[in-house]
């Protein structure tokens, strides 16, 4: 998904919408998504659906040599 893969602020939570989902993304210092929350978001802006963690690893030279994202379970 292209949504994943852009860069957006560092340390912060990005909510997006994708066809009839609500997504929300925590990104990490450097900008890139590290979890995500998908589903549907209630009144307190809570988002109940699933939950997932990107792996990723990066050589001395700051490239990613890994990117893997993984279900961690359902998100309320």
């Amino acid at each position: 998904m292209p949504i994943l893969q852009k860069i957006y602020e560092p340390s912060s939570i990005i909510w997006l919408q994708f066809k009839k989902h609500d997504l929300a993304l925590k990104t990490d210092k450097d900008g890139n998504p590290v979890m995500l929350f998908i589903g549907k978001a209630g009144p307190e802006g809570r988002i109940k659906g699933k939950r997932f963690v990107r792996t990723l690893k990066k050589d001395a030279a700051g490239r990613i040599i890994k990117d893997h994202w993984e279900l961690k379970g359902k998100s309320t």
